[in-house]
């Protein structure tokens, strides 16, 4: 991990063509400006993983909901 330190108005490169500014400091955060291409995705990690999760709970299927989904079906005849 690269760490650095910058003041407000100053600017990182990231690659040719991404540009992070510095656009305030507080006592509780950082403010950050992001000039990139459309064609790259910005995601803050948290909603990222918040979603990762998410997805996971959703496919996991407790036994009563296994189990209500085995009454919809019609029984097996042979």
């Amino acid at each position: 991990m690269l760490v650095l330190s910058r003041r407000v108005g100053e600017r990182l490169m990231i690659g040719d063509d991404v540009v992070v500014t510095i656009l305030e400091v507080r006592s509780d955060g950082v403010r950050l400006g992001i000039d990139a291409p459309r064609s790259v995705v910005i995601n803050r990690a948290e909603v990222i993983e918040a979603v990762r999760e998410s997805n996971v709970e959703a496919t996991t299927a407790d036994d009563d909901a296994v189990e209500a989904l085995r009454r919809l079906m019609p029984p097996r005849t042979r």
